[in-house]
């Protein structure tokens, strides 16, 4: 399925699905890849296993957008959805920043704002669901200000630096989204 690019005031919102990534790696360079995606070598082999392992399964998918900064054309960022079931109307939000000079600038807030909304009306989702550290204070309070209620607490389920550690899950109904817009 084809996606058109999001534009928010300051950012440009660039949807990968894996067809997209097949292109890629079918039509481009390494370089190329590199210099378009704004990654390093590890970056490069993130996305070169997706093309060879797959971004999908039978039933479960993921779609995801590069964020990049419209003053600059420069990639600082990526958001969407991983664990995608469509048949259960359900998705898993993720999101991060480069590096911390675009944090604390309401680059994310923009940008969610985005997604979620996409997330309930062109995916046609039910529920997005979000984990995160407890200390992640920044996340916390993103989800909070998105109307994400806190469900509980899934016991050392994400391995950090070779740890399990315990995630914080956080949900948002889409009936819950159309209320607050």
């Amino acid at each position: 399925m084809n996606y058109e690019n999001i534009n928010t005031v300051r950012l440009l919102l660039k949807p990968i699905t894996p067809e997209v990534i097949h292109s890629l790696f079918n039509t481009k360079s390494k370089e190329e890849i590199i210099q378009d995606f704004n990654v390093d070598e590890a970056g490069y082999e993130h996305l070169k296993n997706m093309h060879e392992k797959g971004m999908e399964t039978f039933r479960i998918s993921q779609l995801f957008f590069l964020i990049l900064e419209k003053e600059t054309n420069k990639v600082i960022g990526e958001c969407g959805y991983h664990t995608w079931n469509p048949s259960h109307n359900r998705a898993e939000l993720f999101y991060g920043l480069r590096n911390d000079t675009f944090k604390q600038k309401g680059y994310m807030k923009e940008a969610l704002n985005e997604v979620v909304d996409f997330g309930f009306n062109v995916m046609k989702l039910h529920r997005i669901q979000a984990l995160i550290a407890d200390s992640n204070t920044p996340s916390k309070k993103l989800l909070l200000h998105y109307g994400f209620v806190k469900e509980g607490t899934i016991r050392e389920d994400y391995v950090v630096e070779g740890k399990n550690e315990d995630s914080d899950q956080y949900s948002l109904l889409k009936q819950e989204w159309k209320k607050r817009n």
